[in-house]
This record gives C-alpha cells, structure tokens and sequence, in this order.
C-alpha cells in the first residue's frame, strides 16, 4: 500500500513536471491549472489501474495449481466508476496442489482454500468437501481423522450444487 501511495505521488508530480516544461516550451500560454489538475487526474487513473488490475496481478502470481473459484464484484458510492464497472476486492482459490481423498471416502476431498482481499494478508483454509452430499466441513482443532477417514467434530455446512468450489473440487 505505501508503494503505491509513493509510486502515485511521483507519477502526479512528473505529470506536473511535464505539464510545466510543456507551458515553458509553449511560451507560457497554458493555463495555471493544468499542473496540478494533470496531477491529480494522473494519480487518480493510476489508482483506478491498480484497482481494477489487483485482481489478475494476484492470480498471475499465484502458483500453477491454485485456481480461482470465486471473485467478489462490488460497487460504492465513494468509488462512482464501480457503478459502470463493478470492483473485485476478494478472491477465493482452491489450492488444487493439495488435494487428497481418503480410499473409503471417495467423494470427499480435503484441500485448501485461499481467501486473497486487497489490502488484507493471504488466508488458507483447510477443509473437506462431501461431493455426494453438497457440503463442505472447515478443518479445525476440534476435527479429527479417523482411519476410515470418517470427520468426528466436523460442523458441515450446506452448499448449493452450483457453488463455485464444490463445482471446482469435484468436476
């Protein structure tokens, strides 16, 4: 965040730089504005560019086998141009690299799921999903594994069949 606050600053001070050498060059015939309104309307584009790209920057860096499941498309008042285009600010990923299943359960699957927001540090989350029954149980410290690989502890919660990370897990 402090990078881009930084990064932010010197691009509208180098707009206004350049708006400035542009009136000097010009015989000074621009207006008094433009500086710092070139500044400002820079910063704001290039906020507006890291908001919008946040979402395919982070799953680009993100490694071979972890694949999004579900993004977030929010509007806000404070933010007017999420109106015309809605903002992701929250990813959910699967970390398909960490698949298991259980050979007397094979319709559960345990992996991992990846909750990415802008601003807020990456969460994983262990968890086991029931194909057959369209459910999903968080791994805890109050789960345990029993050799048949039966969840004793588990609290199950209900998807429906449409969600987007039962569909990725079991497809």
């Amino acid at each position: 965040m402090l990078l881009e606050f930084i990064a932010a600053i010197a691009l509208g001070l180098g707009l206004a730089g350049l708006v400035m050498i542009t009136n000097r060059l010009a015989g000074k015939r621009l207006p008094g504005w433009l500086a710092p309104a070139a500044a400002g309307l820079g910063m704001i584009a290039f906020m507006v560019y890291l908001e919008y790209s946040w979402a395919d920057r982070t799953m680009a860096r993100l490694p071979e086998g972890v694949v999004l499941a579900s993004a977030s498309s929010e509007s806000m008042w404070y933010r007017p141009w999420t109106y015309i285009k809605p903002l992701s600010l929250r990813l959910i990923a699967i970390d398909t690299r960490r698949n298991r299943s259980h050979d007397d359960r094979p319709g559960q699957i345990m992996t991992t799921i990846v909750l990415l927001g802008r601003w807020m540090p990456i969460r994983e989350v262990p968890v086991v999903f029931d194909c057959v029954n369209a459910r999903r149980a968080d791994l805890t410290d109050q789960v345990s594994i029993e050799a048949d690989g039966e969840l004793t502890g588990a609290q199950w919660r209900r998807l429906p069949v449409d969600d987007p990370a039962l569909l990725r897990i079991c497809s």
